[in-house]
């Protein structure tokens, strides 16, 4: 992995990194359908809603993504959970979902660079050894884009499975 967890040079306060977030987003879904398959490059397309907010005086935010339809039937139901720990600056990123029942994924661990949020971390999806990593990016106080890639050579290449697209909608 690339995110350096271990810096011993003091670290700018990231604790408000993610309040551009607070509120509520309809979001655009773009996915592989085989997320696990590198080779995949079939792609599906749907909509959904996130609702955003912020916990624990600015160190941490959670959020519940809902997606009514997905392509092929059924819906989606998200969670994730985003805490700072200021002596690192380091977020965790947890998520679980409706997707892997009784799963609460292996946190990712980052920061954000020059407004670009990226983070890491090694897990296990459905037998599978892999890394995951997140990018946060073109974030505006309306927009944000956020996508999911993993790798399945420890880090030599990554492949893109998941986009979404977030517009805020009025609160």
């Amino acid at each position: 992995m690339s995110i350096d967890t271990t810096a011993t040079e003091p670290i700018a306060d990231g604790r408000h990194d993610f309040d551009f977030f607070a509120g509520t987003w309809h979001v655009h879904h773009r996915r592989v359908t085989d997320a696990l398959d590198p080779d995949c490059d079939e792609w599906i397309e749907f909509e959904g809603t996130d609702e955003v907010r912020l916990i624990l005086n600015g160190l941490g935010n959670c959020d519940t993504l809902r997606v009514p339809e997905l392509p092929g039937g059924g819906s989606l139901e998200g969670f994730t959970l985003r805490l700072f720990e200021p002596e690192t600056g380091l977020w965790r990123i947890w998520w679980a979902s409706t997707g892997r029942p009784g799963v609460l994924d292996e946190p990712v661990v980052g920061r954000f660079v020059d407004g670009v949020g990226t983070f890491e971390c090694r897990d296990v999806v459905n037998g599978v050894e892999l890394l995951v990593r997140y990018v946060w990016s073109d974030i505006t106080p309306d927009s944000a884009r956020w996508q999911q890639f993993f790798s399945f050579d420890d880090g030599a290449t990554w492949h893109l499975n998941w986009i979404m697209t977030s517009t805020r909608t009025a609160d």
